[in-house]
């Protein structure tokens, strides 16, 4: 691989006699990770596991992901282990168990999901992309993902100045010159220049700037790139603790994880380069906003315009497991969505724009419901409710291409389809044939030949999930 001969120079002088060992990695093959969703798959994969994540494993073989209904179903996301730190900084900084958390440069939704299942109930996530459709593939991801205690707005980072002191956590990846991904995708080879670069680090300290109100005194900052360039990395760092009151957090890293420990005028950061870990270039610091003071209490909503008749209630609460949950009517929808957070619902509906909250349950169409999708995909979904059908994987996939299925079911009405016990989507039993639900613009739209040749099927069948 050619590297562009200013970064080349750059590296070396940071690396020093590690250099060699680091261009050498850029000729390694691409490593493929996966991170299991803990709420809807049990046990333990027969794949290597990712050091410092719980969830995350070594695909040895990059498998046509595709073709599995599992990655539409939101069983696994397929995530760059690097990113997986996250997990140790989550879990070694924060101590709070009502966390309100904002990922505020979402797309296309790794840290998002990851955080979903690292966060406790009682939390609330808030997942913002400032660009429309890339806000439109994290809401995907996060309905597969299926929690209920998830908003996905669509805003400037600016814009979360109207919710001062609000979250607990703010996770930042800031978009970067993209130096850890030149393994990955040469594109961004031909796109780096330094000029870039410094455009980015300060775009970077922009959004840093523009949303630090939004984090209450106490909370917490995770802040990371994908890039080695220091002044994107540990330089933002410095400059934001000239700009803003804040402490250093310290993570226990064991020695075989292969993270580099740098210093940022004595703020700690972490260091993933390719020649060290098996994953891509990353950089991740996290930090504390210092000092304490009370947060103004929410008002306790007596009318909240959101919710639900006491019928739409009772036809909704049928539908879901989960007690702690309720119903809203959102239009001609009914939404789900966790009690102790409608205010925040509110708060945020009002000063920000949401793409998704919830789980949205269904449709109303005069007294009938009509299931919808990310119902099916949800973590509450109450699995008697409906009668199931379950696929082969030649039907799943056609399922999937939102295809005509003709499976074996007496139950008229709206049927659960599901592979190998995971839920897919819905399809109504009209009694001559089957109607799917499956939502048009997810459908898979390669050929079915294409899926179901012999070697195809064995790709499926080795991969261990």
């Amino acid at each position: 691989m050619i590297l562009p001969e200013i970064f080349i120079q750059r590296m070396k002088t940071m690396l020093d006699n590690e250099f060699d060992e680091f261009q050498q990695s850029f000729d390694n093959d691409v490593i493929t990770t996966i991170r299991v969703n803990p709420a809807k798959y049990v046990g333990h994969p027969t794949l290597t596991p990712v050091d410092y994540c719980a969830t995350g494993y070594v695909v040895p073989k990059r498998p046509v992901f595709t073709i599995d209904p599992f990655i539409h179903a939101g069983v696994y996301y397929v995530q760059e282990s690097s990113s997986m730190f996250l997990e140790q900084a989550v879990k070694q900084a924060i101590t709070k168990s009502d966390l309100k958390v904002l990922d505020l440069c979402a797309a296309p939704g790794g840290k998002s999901t990851h955080l979903a299942s690292l966060l406790p109930k009682d939390s609330l996530l808030v997942s913002n992309d400032v660009i429309r459709a890339r806000g439109q593939i994290l809401s995907e991801n996060l309905k597969k993902w299926g929690k209920p205690n998830v908003i996905v707005t669509n805003n400037d980072p600016r814009d979360f100045q109207r919710l001062p002191g609000f979250f607990d956590l703010l996770v930042i990846d800031a978009p970067c010159s993209g130096e850890g991904l030149f393994r990955r995708d040469e594109n961004a080879i031909l796109e780096w220049s330094p000029d870039n670069a410094q455009l980015c680090a300060q775009r970077q300290q922009r959004i840093l700037a523009d949303v630090w109100p939004t984090l209450r005194e106490g909370g917490a900052l995770i802040y990371s790139t994908c890039t080695f360039n220091s002044a994107e990395n540990e330089e933002n760092i410095k400059w934001l603790g000239e700009f803003a009151d804040i402490e250093p957090i310290s993570l226990k890293i064991a020695d075989h994880w292969g993270v580099t420990i740098t210093d940022a005028g004595g703020f700690p950061c972490y260091r993933f380069y390719p020649h060290k870990i098996t994953g891509e270039g990353f950089f991740m610091a996290v930090v504390r906003k210092t000092g304490e003071r009370s947060l103004p209490q929410t008002k306790k909503i007596k009318d909240n315009p959101l919710l639900a008749s006491k019928a739409e209630k009772e036809i909704g609460r049928e539908l879901i497991s989960d007690e702690s949950i309720d119903i809203l009517r959102f239009e001609d929808s009914l939404l789900a969505f966790p009690s102790r957070h409608l205010s925040d619902l509110l708060q945020i509906k009002n000063n920000l724009r949401i793409i998704h909250a919830g789980v949205k349950i269904g449709e109303m169409k005069q007294k009938d419901l009509l299931p919808a999708h990310e119902l099916a995909l949800s973590t509450i979904l109450n699995r008697s409710a409906f009668p199931e059908i379950n696929l082969t994987i030649e039907e799943a996939i056609t399922f999937l291409k939102r295809d005509d299925i003709s499976p074996k079911s007496t139950f008229k009405g709206w049927n659960l389809i599901t592979y190998r016990n995971v839920p897919l989507g819905w399809v109504k039993n009209l009694g001559n044939r089957f109607n799917s639900a499956y939502p048009k613009e997810w459908r898979i739209r390669m050929s079915v030949s294409e899926f179901l040749n012999e070697r195809l099927k064995a790709e499926i069948t080795k991969f261990p999930l």
